[in-house]
């Protein structure tokens, strides 16, 4: 009977296990869904026909080509600086982060512990209280309107540190860097050849945290550039969204709300791509945990 029972209950919870994972996939696929089809709509197409259905070949090509071409290429220039500013403020943060999660987690030094309180500290504090503050500071030092007023914020990722540290403790055996130092290996080179291979799990989702805010950011790019031709795709878009809905084109070509949802459709894509492409070192950072486990 106590069997019986218990084969019940297990069954009951794998059945709400299923039912929770699936509501939750459509939960975040249903809005990706919902862009994939808007962008095969005409502009007119978007508020007369069904918001699930797909529209035509015909019109994604079309919202495709004035996206491109709109104001001469301009969304081409968006999509070049976003993929500069991500991909320089992730590798940065990322490699800022493995080494001060490595110092952290294997040195011990005077103020060690007052650093790890305030990195702590600072995980907790919100971006926007610092928005203003690092705009003064950026504007004394003349880099408003400079890929770097962006790029060097972003590459600052307190948590990515703390993560790192975490990471090293549990991964990186003491052991192990002792017999390097008994071998005659110098400290930078023990980082570089025996903790770094190890931490490359860390390092990657560090990266790909860093990319991905850095990617999605829009206030610190708002507030730092006046420029067009420095916008990331955060800011270029929401100014064709603005255009859009004030429906104000002054003759000139405009934006549209088709072109808006096109343009957010290829925005996603080289997020995803880089998921897909780095998914693996995610799987064997799990697979370490759990052998060390």
């Amino acid at each position: 009977m106590s069997g019986g029972t218990d084969r019940i209950k297990s069954t009951s919870v794998r059945l709400f296990t299923a039912v929770v994972l699936i509501a939750a996939v459509i939960y975040f696929v249903i809005p990706l869904y919902w862009l994939v089809v808007a962008s095969t709509k005409t502009n007119g197409e978007l508020g007369s026909t069904f918001g699930m259905s797909f529209g035509s070949v015909g019109a994604f090509v079309d919202n495709v080509h004035r996206v491109f071409t709109a104001s001469d290429g301009l969304f081409t220039i968006w999509l070049r600086n976003t993929i500069v500013y991500s991909t320089i403020s992730a590798v940065g943060a990322a490699l800022i982060a493995t080494s001060a999660g490595y110092a952290f987690a294997k040195y011990r030094f005077r103020g060690r512990t007052v650093l790890l309180t305030s990195i702590l500290v600072s995980v907790a504090v919100p971006a926007t209280i610092l928005i203003v503050p690092l705009f003064l500071l950026l504007s004394q030092m003349g880099l408003v309107n400079t890929p770097w007023a962006f790029i060097l914020p972003s590459m600052v990722n307190p948590f990515g540190v703390y993560l790192m540290w975490i990471f090293t403790e549990e991964t990186l055996p003491n052991e192990l860097i002792e017999a390097a130092r008994v071998d005659g290996a110098r400290e930078f080179r023990i980082f570089r050849t025996i903790a770094l291979p190890l931490l490359v799990p860390g390092f990657v989702t560090v990266l790909l945290f860093s990319f991905v805010s850095t990617w999605n950011n829009y206030f610190l790019p708002l507030l730092v550039f006046s420029r067009q031709d420095l916008f990331p795709l955060t800011v270029g878009l929401a100014q064709w969204n603005f255009q859009a809905a004030s429906s104000t084109g002054g003759g000139a070509v405009y934006a549209t709300f088709s072109m808006v949802i096109t343009g957010s459709l290829i925005a996603v894509l080289p997020l995803a791509a880089g998921f897909l492409l780095l998914q693996r070192y995610w799987q064997q950072g799990l697979t370490m945990g759990s052998v060390k486990g």
